[in-house]
């Protein structure tokens, strides 16, 4: 008898807190730890690391482990919700969240039981908190898709797909006039741009210029301070020039990049300029200082400017509750309906956690967002198209302890799974402490870099997707690290043949199967791998929790 997947993971999160603790057997690296040059190597260059990112300060107001804890100001039973499963609670409950939005913010509570959702659960306000009893004690029941709510959402680069597949939520965290002028385009068939800068990214005004600086540097100095105030949230814009040189950066400069071929790549050349969002700390005279280090080098060439942006989503929340959609077979590939899950967009210092999604087309999203932290959340049911999706331009988020149950009825022909996506450029993101039953470390193409995962075990039986015309699957400065493969394979797992200046650190022995992937880079990728072939042997087992150790 062979078995379970489900068993074969717990055991390999056994052994992995066994060689954590050294309470049993296994080889001696495993016993006592080895700690790899790499670490060493970062801890003396932290924010200017050729492979490693320095990533201590991802998440929710820079990582705080403790969110916000609005008062509670309102309850979804008082305006009319009624967990009896047959009358629609959505109106009620988005009521809730209006008042609460109207008074300046503040918990709307929805006490245990199970309410029916006939529409989109919108939190739409500054810090605004919707908040259950539990995710094994609050559920909304989610009735409708997103295609018969809002309408058919097809793709602005054309063809017949559906951007449900990747774009929106049943609870929706979004600014309410960036939320209804998506929506309204939508409507319009007018297919948009997701982003900071509206739907045409023309929504922006210069605040200032900046003057040449270096990645790691959190002091810049600008041209204009008056149109700058500490606690600003702004947009550092970088655009690239004729030669791609911005593009090259983010792949880590060097032999293979010079030599790539960027300009057919036109779904990648769209998404720059490069836009992302900051919190200006203080203003002093001729120079600002931000609330993270610089991701990338700021050159003149790029055009550089501090900018404003669509109105953000601040310090709003999503915790202790079950969402879960009516049970509906998987969609064929890229014709998801839109049974999607929790999805932040346009937000910055938001956050999930304790947060459950069941039978959804695609789980928890992450479009244009930065500075999120989901906390404790699940996808699981009958198997989604995305459980996690990171597009559109989305920085510096923490996902940690996360998990992704096996489906509980087989795949439809004709669907795809990917797992823990990340896509667009989306830079300095994180993946902490998760369990993935199914799925893999889908790179959509895109040219995502300076992304980390980190102790995670994963049965990877999913694939990545991407057009060829987004260019390359992984820039600079992946990481993966203490990463536990129950089934072997090495695709986006053992990434030092296909990642330019990466890291692969601590992943048990993997092998090529299924989808097998050749670098986009010619020559030598500059990428290091080291305690290749151990399980849980690494020190520190965790780069974020350590990188936040020794955060300077």
């Amino acid at each position: 008898m062979h078995p379970s997947r489900r068993g074969v993971l717990g055991g390999a999160v056994a052994v992995a807190a066994v060689a954590a603790t050294g309470a049993a057997g296994g080889t001696a690296s495993a016993a006592t730890g080895e700690t790899p040059t790499l670490w060493r190597e970062f801890k003396a260059t932290p924010y200017t690391h050729p492979q490693i990112p320095y990533i201590a300060r991802a998440g929710a107001r820079s990582g705080t482990r403790n969110l916000p804890r609005p008062k509670v100001v309102a309850n979804v039973r008082d305006y009319g919700a009624r967990p009896d499963g047959t009358s629609d609670a959505a109106p009620a409950i988005n009521r809730a969240l209006a008042d609460a939005g109207r008074r300046g913010g503040g918990t709307v509570v929805v006490p245990p039981g199970k309410y029916r959702i006939d529409g989109i659960i919108r939190i739409a306000h500054d810090n605004v908190v919707l908040r259950g009893a539990g995710s094994s004690r609050t559920t909304l029941h989610a009735t409708k898709n997103l295609t018969e709510l809002i309408g058919p959402y097809g793709s602005r680069y054309g063809g017949d797909k559906s951007s449900w597949s990747w774009a929106g939520g049943l609870i929706w965290l979004c600014a309410e006039t960036r939320w209804e002028s998506l929506t309204t385009a939508v409507k319009a068939k007018a297919w948009p741009f997701e982003g900071w800068t509206g739907n045409k990214r023309d929504e922006w005004q210069t605040l200032s210029t900046v003057a040449p600086a270096r990645r790691g540097d959190r002091t810049l100095r600008v041209t204009d301070t008056s149109r700058l105030h500490k606690g600003d949230l702004v947009l550092l814009r970088l655009a690239d020039d004729a030669a791609h040189t911005l593009l090259e950066h983010m792949a880590g400069g060097g032999e293979g990049s010079a030599s790539y071929v960027w300009d057919d790549k036109t779904k990648l050349t769209s998404y720059v300029p490069y836009e992302w969002p900051v919190r200006i700390t203080s203003v002093k005279k001729s120079t600002v200082t931000l609330e993270r280090p610089l991701p990338l080098d700021v050159r003149e060439e790029w055009d550089p400017r501090l900018t404003t942006h669509v109105k953000a989503l601040t310090g709003a929340g999503v915790e202790a509750l079950t969402l879960e959609a009516v049970e509906t077979p998987q969609s064929p590939h890229l014709l998801d309906k839109g049974y999607n899950g929790v999805t932040f967009q346009c937000a910055y210092d938001c956050w999930a956690d304790d947060i459950v999604v069941r039978h959804v087309d695609n789980g928890f999203g992450l479009v244009s967002a930065s500075a999120c932290t989901l906390r404790r959340t699940r996808v699981t049911g009958r198997g989604a198209h995305h459980p996690y999706f990171c597009r559109e331009g989305s920085h510096d988020n923490l996902i940690e302890d996360f998990r992704i149950d096996e489906r509980t009825v087989p795949a439809p022909s004709g669907t795809q799974l990917h797992g823990i996506n990340v896509e667009g450029l989306s830079s300095y993101n994180v993946w902490s402490r998760g369990v993935m039953e199914m799925g893999t470390f889908d790179s959509h193409r895109g040219m995502p870099f300076a992304n980390v995962r980190t102790d995670i075990t994963v049965d990877n039986n999913g694939r990545h997707g991407g057009d060829a015309s987004a260019g390359p699957l992984f820039g600079a400065r992946f990481t993966h690290w203490n990463i536990r493969v129950t089934n072997g394979r090495a695709g986006l797992m053992k990434i030092d043949g296909l990642a330019p200046y990466s890291a692969t650190v601590g992943i048990n022995e993997v092998r090529e199967f299924d989808q097998i992937d050749v670098p986009d880079f010619s020559g030598d990728l500059h990428s290091r791998i080291e305690l290749y072939g151990t399980t849980g042997a690494v020190r520190p087992r965790n780069l974020y929790e350590a990188q936040r150790e020794v955060a300077h």
